[in-house]
């Protein structure tokens, strides 16, 4: 059963903090907005009218963690952590399972099944890639992406023939934290890129030697590819494309061929970069954060030698995942991110100014944790709640 529900937007002063222990599979909690890596006032983020969405329900999901639309038939492919994947048909209103061809994933903490992505070509190649948390020797993890074929024959079951692994981490780590492994592929279709996080052990973001705390850039079959800005270095260095990155859960190509990531910070210190060749971000050496026991960590500072946010928050929003609006619906997003926030529990709206800064413009209460987003050809917006009982919600104008 559906269910209509309409919704206002808020100020940032007003959003309720939500803190890191209390985030299920995120990291933490709310406000301010920023341009080139400076903290300012949450007065500064504008709430922007109210009723702006009519949100309709489509019933509920186990921990789902990524939303993928189908080319072609606009079908909303959906992961859920513990290992299972469903999709919802717009076109009828049915729900259907994909049966069979998932990897085992390494349940627990912010471990599990992960992203899920439509290769360039999947409507010829019928490939789709995937990435989860697999498991290592004893009590060891690591991110993992591989890829096979959709099956889509009955009305209500898919299956994934000839899954193969294709992409791991360097480093077998006994962690359940910082998966990241978030999947975006190249304007050209060319490329892969992976956020592989740093696994919550700070220090390897900083080793070239691993790829951990870092963006890799891949040919389509997992390997390194061509052009990468430590190729000459050998595996796996040859893979990194950026590095001194913690915990991405939004990587993103907007409509200029530049690509975003999203990062969760520490304490504070959450952080939307462009994510260019050879850059370093600084963790865990700076962050606009501090550590959670309360030590502090240096600031960004312009002669720091690291790349600076476009944007930080501090407190965090404690960011899923985000997408480049369209604009078919609400012409004035054309080009802005929406950013769908597990700590704010709210959907955030960022104007993109220039390489180097962006504005959060509004944040939009959602009642509930937000995991990730998607928007399909018709310019309807898509989110999934977090947890046990997460919602599957589409988002029109009002009216």
């Amino acid at each position: 059963m559906k269910r209509t529900i309409l919704m206002a937007a808020i100020s940032p002063v007003a959003l309720a903090f939500a803190s890191c222990g209390s985030a299920q599979t995120g990291d933490n909690a709310p406000v301010a907005s920023a341009g080139n890596g400076n903290l300012v006032s949450a007065a500064r983020s504008t709430a922007q009218g109210s009723d702006v969405f009519a949100i309709t329900e489509h019933g509920t999901l186990s921990e789902p963690w990524a939303i993928a639309v189908e080319p072609g038939t606009g079908n909303l492919f959906i992961t859920e952590k513990g290992g299972t994947a469903k999709f919802f048909q717009p076109a009828n209103g049915r729900l259907g399972t994909i049966e069979s061809g998932l990897p085992a994933v390494a349940y627990g903490g912010q471990g599990g099944l992960g992203d899920f992505a439509f290769a360039p070509d999947y409507e010829t190649s019928r490939m789709v890639y995937i990435s989860w948390a697999d498991a290592g020797e004893g009590d060891t993890r690591r991110a993992a992406v591989g890829r096979g074929q959709l099956v889509c024959d009955q009305a209500d079951s898919c299956r994934i023939e000839g899954f193969t692994k294709v992409w791991q981490q360097s480093l077998d780590i006994a962690s359940p934290g910082h998966f990241s492994h978030k999947i975006s592929f190249s304007p050209d279709g060319q490329h892969m890129f992976v956020a592989s996080g740093e696994r919550m052990q700070g220090d390897p973001a900083q080793d070239l030697s691993n790829t951990v705390g870092a963006v890799v850039r891949l040919n389509l079959d997992g390997s390194a590819a061509a052009g990468n800005p430590f190729a000459d270095r050998g595996s796996p260095t040859d893979q990194i494309w950026s590095y001194g990155q913690r915990n991405i859960y939004g990587l993103e190509f907007d409509d200029q061929g530049r690509l975003w990531g999203l990062e969760h910070g520490p304490r504070g210190g959450d952080e939307l970069n462009l994510v260019e060749p050879g850059n370093n971000y600084g963790w865990p050496v700076r962050s606009n954060g501090d550590n959670y026991n309360g030590d502090p960590i240096p600031d960004h500072t312009a002669d720091d030698g690291f790349v600076k946010p476009a944007i930080s928050w501090n407190p965090v929003i404690a960011p899923g995942g985000m997408i480049f609006s369209s604009g078919k619906l609400w012409p004035e997003w054309k080009g802005q991110l929406l950013v769908a926030n597990l700590g704010t529990m709210s959907l955030s709206r960022i104007a993109i100014e220039s390489d180097t800064s962006a504005s959060e413009l509004v944040r939009y209460s959602m009642g509930g944790r937000l995991r990730d987003i998607a928007e399909t050809d018709d310019g309807a917006i898509w989110v999934i709640g977090d947890g046990p009982n997460g919602k599957l919600m589409e988002l029109r104008p009002k009216g």
